[in-house]
């Protein structure tokens, strides 16, 4: 669309210079700045990037000085665009003798202040990538410290420049603090800066930058061989029968398991010993340091080692006649012959390594090429689903039919991407911190405790916080109540004295400041009514499933249990469907301190079939008669605390679907029983009826669920003290809760419709907020809660679990467009017109599809006019069916 010039800001753009014209609308139309932080989290999406981070990083080193002409060139560089006219203080010089030098830091300083007027005031205390302790004494000088926007410690990476970072990020706390412009401002300023100091110094990399030294080869070697022989270690014990098994694990699946981390160490340790070697100006080690591109791992591949290639998260399996590749010998189990690379990139790989190489990386096309497809389709179903539910203006999250969805949008009506701590509107420790460092107010006297706690409920009081909800009111006097204890504590240790009360310094005027800026905050994070709160939830959980990979995670304590995680398992929980391809319960004892409770409980539960405990069946013919003599293996029953014996199991025996009769199974004694095969129903064929029968009488189950596959012992270890429970690998929770010995009250399943038949609708809306968040969280990604709230609620709010496909959509909605715009497109619409069905046109889809403006955000209030001239007694108009009378007379 073409804009005439007249519509753009005269003091932004001279119309004779099209680039800036161009700019211009941009800024003007597509509101850029106001899109600084993405919904999906409040995180910044528009952040250094790449050369941006490498300049900064270099820039900010201990060991980067700069004289007066370098130090003004690249001061200099910043005066462009609106900062053309800009006028800049140059700070006074770190270094002044020999000659005058100046730190990267101070102008890394003149980003954010570039000269004494400015009011930009950011302060910033944050961990680096590389830090180790002491603070702003950090040996690798990683915690960077920025007082009032001068950078007094640290160098500068991703997590303080990059997108991602909320607390740690200076341009974060600049929004936030300051507003948009400043924020923009301060990246363009960096953006100019950087890329000027990388174009002089040069900045590349080599393939000397990837010649491994001796030193660093004599190092690899050493943990190859290390790994190696620890390798061949296990081998052999297993060989022996002499390896201890992991819970739940056969001797094969450990051998896998210990291998596995003994190979993945070395490639973790010579990527240490990698980043030990390498000088300070190795290019990658740079790039990997200041987050730019790349990480310690590509070098260590690079330089030292591959390591190991692996294929659905295991080692390569054996491809054809027990061996992975014909180059190996049968039933190998050696490093080498299942897929790990001890060669680097530098050194170049063997021709079976490469092979192995190949299969991994097909791995990673394939799943990126199958994910696209889920993701899209997943994405899709859930914004169809969400579309029409809007904020209105009693707080209410509704549908286009009117049907209340959560009473309050995310239970504090607030704004996910106005939020600055985990969830949460305020940080506060970050805000205090920038109040005192802002507005010293040092002519006034610091409070004690018990001044900050009257101060504190003084000013809640008063009617300045009327706009904050009970809850965040609360939170705030919490963390006062904290920050009052600690002042007490350190009066404790160094007694009460003037100078004491310095170290934590809070006046009155600082603490009036602190509790508005904290208001300011709350109001400016509530939520607007009209916003699309439906759409934004369905692209913020469906935006990181792209992200996401296809692997499966281990059950947290339990090595041999692996549950579906990424696009699969988020797929499962949107469909709701019945059966999940990994069930776990997760069953809290009763004591939960004693492995021997805990191993007797885990008898009560798990599956136990006659023929696990049995020494031998037999069957035993004699003239008179013929049965089967079980023979109970006493010495089994015990190791596994069973609860079981000879009564117990012929009660099993008798209700099982064998339909037994109590007459044909004998208890001879504590250890033998007889079983005859029923003589009235197979008098002619006995001895081909105890032939089945011993073939299926050791799959009777005699002890546990049915339904229940393994019950594992998990244990963790919290603070020294060894916590055990039970990972139940199956379904039915009812049974599993009311097994004695089992809390019921901390028992939790992951089948989501289990729980909605157990437990009920409010318990399966807990346990999809809680899935998808498991997800989420193991696979490194950051989604408002409020979001994944809102999908659970759409996702319940009719009474049943209804899952995000075409049959779920069908019941949550009323409208034949939406369905027919959705999938089944000819289906809707002939039923429709087959059964005369209406359409209130009140969503998002009818609208779009009706050329009508839709209830949603601004669309979501009318506007009423009462005209100029009206007629106050209208003359009534004929009923249609009078004039139809009057028409036939």
């Amino acid at each position: 669309m073409s804009v005439p010039y007249h519509y753009i800001n005269p003091s932004m753009v001279h119309t004779n210079d099209p680039r800036r014209y161009a700019v211009a609308v941009r800024q003007q139309y597509c509101r850029n700045k106001n899109n600084l932080v993405t919904p999906r989290n409040g995180e910044l999406l528009i952040a250094a990037t790449q050369d941006f981070l490498t300049g900064a990083y270099i820039l900010t080193k201990k060991d980067t000085f700069l004289d007066f002409v370098h130090a003004s060139q690249l001061a200099a560089t910043i005066l462009a665009g609106e900062d053309a006219n800009l006028i800049i203080n140059l700070p006074p010089p770190a270094i002044l003798k020999p000659r005058r030098l100046w730190t990267g830091k101070q102008i890394f300083g003149i980003i954010l202040k570039p000269n004494r007027e400015s009011t930009i005031k950011a302060n910033l205390e944050a961990k680096g990538k590389a830090y180790t302790k002491d603070k702003e004494l950090c040996v690798k000088d990683s915690y960077v410290l920025i007082r009032n926007s001068e950078l007094l410690a640290g160098t500068l990476d991703k997590g303080h420049l990059g997108s991602g970072g909320k607390g740690s990020n200076i341009f974060y706390v600049i929004l936030r603090d300051f507003g948009q412009a400043f924020a923009i401002k301060s990246m363009w300023r960096l953006g100019k800066l950087a890329s000027y100091l990388l174009m002089n110094s040069g900045f590349s990399i080599g393939i000397g930058d990837v010649t491994p030294g001796e030193n660093l080869i004599r190092k690899k070697n050493a943990l190859l061989d290390g790994g190696y022989s620890k390798c061949d270690e296990y081998i052999k014990a297993m060989a022996e029968g002499k390896l201890p098994c992991q819970p739940g694990c056969s001797e094969e699946e450990t051998l896998e398991a210990v291998i596995l981390k003994e190979l993945s160490v070395i490639r973790e340790h010579a990527g240490q010993a990698c980043v030990s070697e390498l000088h300070p100006t190795n290019s990658p080690l740079i790039m990997a340091l200041s987050g730019s591109k790349g990480s310690f791992i590509n070098i260590s591949q690079m330089i030292a080692c591959v390591g190991q290639q692996a294929l659905n998260g295991k080692r390569v399996p054996n491809g054809f006649n027990d061996r992975s590749l014909p180059h190996f010998e049968h039933n190998s189990k050696t490093p080498a012959a299942k897929g790990f690379v001890e060669n680097s990139f530098y050194s170049g790989l063997t021709p079976t390594e490469f092979f192995f190489h190949t299969m991994g990386g097909r791995e990673g096309l394939v799943d990126t090429a199958v994910k696209t497809a889920e993701t899209g389709y997943m994405q899709r179903r859930l914004v169809k689903s969400l579309e029409d539910l809007v904020v209105h203006y009693d707080g209410s999250v509704r549908n286009a039919e009117g049907d209340i969805i959560q009473i309050s949008y995310g239970c504090d009506g607030l704004d996910p991407s106005c939020m600055e701590g985990k969830d949460c509107p305020v940080d506060f420790d970050r805000v205090l911190a920038h109040i005192r460092a802002k507005c010293p107010y040092r002519d006034e006297i610091a409070l004690d405790a018990d001044q900050i706690r009257r101060a504190t409920k003084a000013f809640l009081a008063t009617n300045s916080l009327n706009e904050c909800s009970e809850d965040f009111k609360s939170e705030l006097s919490k963390f006062m109540e904290a920050i009052a204890c600690k002042l007490e504590r350190i009066c404790e240790k160094f007694g009460n004295g003037a100078a004491v009360k310095e170290i934590e310094r809070l006046t009155c005027s600082q603490l009036v400041t602190f509790l508005e800026t904290c208001g300011q905050k709350f109001a400016r994070s509530v939520i607007e009514p009209g916003t699309a709160v439906g759409a934004l939830a369905a692209q913020s959980i469906g935006e990181p499933g792209t992200q996401m990979t296809l692997k499966t995670f281990h059950f947290a304590g339990v090595a041999s249990m692996n549950i579906t995680q990424g696009v699969p398992r988020i797929k499962e929980i949107i469909n709701a469907s019945k059966s999940i391809s990994t069930p776990i319960i997760r069953a809290s004892l009763v004591d939960p301190h004693n492995p021997e409770f805990a191993r007797r409980v885990k008898g009560r539960v798990e599956r136990t079939r006659l023929g696990e405990i049995t020494s031998y069946i037999d069957d035993v013919y004699m003239k008179s008669d013929c049965f089967l003599m079980i023979k109970i293996d006493c010495e089994r029953i015990n190791l596994l605390q069973l609860e079981v014996n000879t009564e117990t199991i012929r009660y099993s025996l008798c209700t099982s679907r064998l339909k037994l009769k109590p007459n044909d199974v004998e208890v001879v004694s504590d250890t033998v029983i007889l079983v005859r095969a029923n003589h009235s129903k197979h008098s002619q064929r006995l001895n081909f009826a105890l032939q089945e029968l011993k073939q299926v009488i050791p799959d009777v189950v005699i002890k546990g669920l049915p339904t229940v596959n393994r019950a594992v012992i998990a244990r963790e270890d919290k603070q020294g003290v060894s916590h055990y429970n039970l990972c139940v690998e199956g379904d039915n929770l009812r049974e599993v809760m009311a097994t004695y010995g089992v809390d019921g009250h901390r028992t939790i399943s992951n089948n989501i419709i289990e729980v909605f038949h157990t437990l009920g609708i409010e318990a399966a809306r807990q346990t999809i907020m809680h899935e998808i968040k498991m997800v989420m969280e193991n696979h490194g990604m950051s989604v408002d809660y409020r979001h994944i709230m809102l999908l659970a609620a759409q996702m319940t709010h009719t009474g049943e679990v209804l899952g995000i496909t075409r049959d779920g959509l069908a019941k949550m909605k009323q409208s034949v467009f939406n369905l027919a715009s959705f999938e089944k497109t000819a289906d809707h619409l002939f039923d429709a017109a087959y059964y005369g069905q209406t359409d209130k046109i009140n969503g998002v889809s009818e609208n779009i599809i009706m050329g009508m403006p839709a209830a949603i955000g601004t669309g979501i209030f009318k506007l009423l006019h009462k005209p100029l001239y009206s007629d106050e007694k209208p003359a009534a108009l004929p009923l249609l069916f009078e004039t139809a009378l009057e028409s036939q007379a």
